[in-house]
């Protein structure tokens, strides 16, 4: 089983890694870069770009921490119930699995949420693997610098700005 996992995981990692956007978080503890995967997710990589190009993540913060776990931003309301008052359709893919570096949209639960609609603008990154979310959310891309950058984030700590490059 754990090298099927493996096998999984590598051939996740290889079908994405090719040229694709990236966005460098510039945050109040350093900076936080990742690569996106517009071939597996367009439409939420195409809204991640358009909403940072607004300037829409600049100054929110972190509103959720779980320590070695993950960090969540992407809130206006600094509690993880706002948005940009829209969501966007589910891009779910069975090769992407939750591994530490994982950039991937949050959503509401199935109870309220059975098509899993992701957020219009929150995202959260894994500071570990996390298979029970595989299968489950948007995967959207992947940190390429500043992983330990990321598991230094506290609740509140803001993102000063998206830079696309």
């Amino acid at each position: 089983m754990r090298f099927a996992r493996l096998f999984v995981m590598m051939i996740s990692l290889f079908s994405c890694r090719g040229e694709g956007p990236v966005a460098e978080l510039m945050t109040e503890k350093g900076v936080i870069v990742f690569k996106m995967y517009p071939a597996t997710a367009p439409g939420t990589v195409k809204n991640f770009i358009k909403l940072s190009k607004k300037g829409f993540y600049d100054g929110l913060t972190f509103h959720r921490v779980v320590k070695d776990v993950i960090v969540q931003g992407g809130d206006p309301s600094g509690n993880g119930s706002g948005g940009p008052g829209y969501t966007l359709p589910a891009e779910i893919s069975s090769s992407l699995i939750h591994v530490p570096g994982t950039v991937a949209m949050a959503r509401l639960d199935d109870s309220v949420n059975p098509d899993k609609r992701s957020s219009g603008s929150q995202f959260y990154i894994c500071l570990s693997s996390a298979p029970r979310l595989d299968g489950n959310y948007t995967i959207f891309g992947e940190v390429t610098e500043g992983l330990d950058i990321a598991g230094q984030i506290s609740p509140g700590d803001k993102i000063i700005r998206v830079r696309l490059k």
